[in-house]
C-alpha cells in the first residue's frame, strides 16, 4: 500500500443554489497505484457530502465537485504534507492620499 494526499473540492449550496462559497479539504488515502487512489479520493469525498439546516432555518448542501488533485507522499518523521507559496499582490501607488 502507498500513500496520498488527495485534494477535495466541495461547492456549497444554500436552499438548493449554488453559492460562491467553496471548501477544499486535503485527504490521506492509501491504495496500491494512482488509479485506486483516485477511486477511494472520489469515495471518500463522496461520502462526506453533508445536507443540514443553519442556523437560520435554511438547508445548506456541501457538494463534491471534484478530486482537484492527487499526490504520491511518503509517510515518515519530518515528510512533507502540504507546502504553499503565496506572493502578495503590491499596490504600484494609492489612489488617493490624505
Amino acid at each position: 500500500m502507498r500513500s496520498f494526499t488527495a485534494q477535495i473540492v466541495y461547492r456549497i449550496e444554500c436552499e438548493g443554489m449554488p453559492t460562491d462559497q467553496y471548501e477544499e479539504q486535503w485527504r490521506l488515502v492509501y491504495a496500491d497505484n494512482e488509479t485506486l487512489a483516485l477511486a477511494e479520493a472520489r469515495k471518500t469525498g463522496m461520502g462526506e457530502e453533508a445536507t443540514f439546516i443553519d442556523r437560520h432555518g435554511r438547508t445548506i448542501c456541501w457538494r463534491m465537485l471534484a478530486v482537484k488533485d492527487l499526490q504520491p507522499i511518503d509517510l515518515k518523521h519530518g515528510g512533507l504534507l502540504f507546502s504553499m507559496v503565496r506572493e502578495p499582490e503590491m499596490v504600484p501607488a494609492p489612489l488617493w492620499t490624505a
